[in-house]
């Protein structure tokens, strides 16, 4: 082991010391609550500078790994998954939070099992539960790579070491862990911060960007990521609005919903800094280290050779401060849908304790779950994201939405939608040969995914109350102009498809202008298709 690897070591080992010490007083904080919400949802007790260190860890970690590692091989155009990232966090802070927090919600799968009863939740707590590991794993891989270079440790031993040391804390004290880790992790982030911007100075400057832009115009164009793949990040960040779990459990977590969004929106704006300087990072070492074929192998070369070994370590301590900050509450909140709704699906009689559990049990085979897939595809950590949110989003979109606001959905509906939903957009990936950017036929999987969701909760639904249904264009001013806007966007929608289909195929587009389409029925369905016999009943 060189220098830099007994620094990066030697920190992470004592951050993981000072952490697992602060892990016993969020123990104590988890057992002093009452039940199970203490241990799930902080016994809705935290304050807004909480949520904020956690969504910050949780997203904007999360944004900063995957904007560095395709700065590196796209450049600036990277900075278009991050913003979509905030847009989402916005959207949730001022539009859902009140709502959810009224429910008292937990899980999304709860929320659904509730509506359509066991089965959907054992299943949606599933599919959740499978999920999760994928985002968790992205942003290991992270760290993982750096102990990798730096020391004699395999890519599989580095992976697993990880991994494992993200179950230490979740066993410990659930949501109170999380905010303890959290709040040590953005003092991390900005001392990684401080030394990435010493060595950019250092090298490669102003000037070194100046000659990439030279040599590589195209890591300076906006679109160099590839229009399909930009508008597949935001179609996903705005879809998962709706079912982004584990950002509901830690904003839910708030004393009151305002106090909820209050720190949503701070940690709106400190994304701001993670994007930034996650480009910024990102170019630097494709300046320095041109031509690696992994962003993440390429970045702990480039500072190696502008940085004395102990800058380097405080750096990477702050990577291993994203990989906590986005995987550990990812892995809580999968193993609270395994270990909460899947197992009270099969035993209703479960107490909270049992749950309780059931949940740490849940975050060892996740563990497991995470380290298999780090070793089946470690020089992607983006895409494992995208798959993530293909399935997850692909299952749950239309039976959360319609758990909301559609009475006549039924059982069926959600069943048929939850699994369409998955299986279409595995399908779709594997038609596409896994590939992270060419799709097949050209149509992202997380369009078909999600058209198949939405038909299958719609039809199902329909036709099993056939005859128990009508139109009903009579309504109230909002949802008539709702009703209205949906149809405008399904005919022209429609009319681009039919007109410009080629234009769309070639650029990457038709799936997503297909998912529109059925978006708009959509709502059009569930402002305008109302049961006969709540009319009878208000007649």
């Amino acid at each position: 082991m060189n220098s830099f690897g007994a620094w990066i070591v030697g920190l992470w080992l004592t951050y993981t010391v000072v952490l697992i010490v602060l892990s016993r007083y969020a123990k104590k904080k988890a057992e002093s609550g009452a039940g199970g919400d203490s241990f799930w949802v902080g016994g809705r007790s935290f304050k807004p500078w909480m949520v904020f260190v956690c969504i910050t860890g949780l997203f904007s970690g999360s944004s900063f790994i995957s904007v560095l590692e395709l700065s590196y091989k796209v450049g600036i155009s990277a900075a278009w998954y991050g913003i979509a990232e905030m847009v989402h966090v916005l959207i949730i802070a001022l539009l859902l939070i009140a709502n959810l927090r009224r429910l008292k919600m937990v899980t999304v799968s709860g929320l659904i099992g509730d509506k359509f009863g066991r089965l959907a939740l054992g299943v949606s707590g599933a599919i959740t539960a499978f999920t999760f590991p994928m985002w968790s794993v992205a942003t290991a891989l992270a760290f993982a790579s750096a102990l990798h270079v730096y020391t004699p440790l395999s890519l599989p031993i580095s992976i697993a070491i990880t991994s494992i040391t993200l179950l230490i804390f979740l066993q410990s004290g659930g949501m109170w862990s999380i905010v303890v880790t959290q709040t040590a992790n953005s003092v991390a982030f900005a001392a990684m911060f401080i030394v990435g911007c010493i060595a950019f100075f250092i090298e490669p400057g102003f000037d070194g960007l100046a000659l990439l832009a030279t040599s590589k115009p195209a890591m300076f164009s906006a679109t160099n990521a590839g229009l399909q793949v930009i508008i597949a990040w935001f179609a996903t960040f705005l879809i998962n609005v709706f079912v982004a779990q584990a950002a509901f459990q830690m904003a839910l977590s708030c004393r009151t919903p305002e106090e909820g969004r209050k720190g949503l929106l701070m940690a709106f704006g400190a994304n701001i800094f993670f994007v930034v300087f996650g480009v910024l990072f990102g170019l630097s070492a494709a300046t320095v280290v041109p031509g690696g074929a992994r962003g993440m192998i390429a970045i702990p070369q480039y500072l190696a050779q502008v940085l004395p070994a102990p800058l380097v370590g405080v750096f990477f301590l702050g990577i291993w401060a994203a990989a906590l900050g986005w995987g550990a509450p990812c892995q809580f909140s999968g193993a609270t849908s395994l270990g909460r709704d899947v197992m009270g699906a099969i035993n209703p009689s479960l107490n909270d304790e049992r749950k309780v559990l059931y949940t740490k049990y849940a975050l060892v085979a996740l563990t497991l779950e995470m380290i298999l897939l780090g070793l089946m595809r470690s020089e992607n950590a983006s895409w494992w994201n995208v798959l993530a949110w293909t399935l997850r989003n692909g299952s749950t979109f239309a039976p959360v939405v319609v758990a909301l606001a559609w009475p006549l959905a039924t059982r069926r509906g959600a069943m048929a939608a939850l699994l369409g939903g998955f299986i279409s957009g595995l399908a779709w990936y594997a038609l596409g040969g896994w590939d992270p950017v060419k799709f097949f036929f050209n149509i992202h999987p997380v369009f078909i995914g999600m058209t198949f969701n939405i038909l299958l909760m719609v039809l199902v639904s329909m036709v099993e109350n056939a005859g128990q249904w009508k139109l009903k264009l009579d309504q109230s001013s909002g949802r008539k102009t709702l009703g209205l806007v949906s149809t405008a966007a399904m005919i022209i929608f429609g009319f681009t498809a039919i007109t410009q289909f080629n234009w769309l195929f070639q650029k990457g587009l038709i799936g997503l202008n297909l998912f529109l389409i059925v978006a708009a029925i959509f709502v059009n369905v569930m402002v305008f298709i109302v049961p006969i016999k709540s009319e009878q009943q208000a007649a």
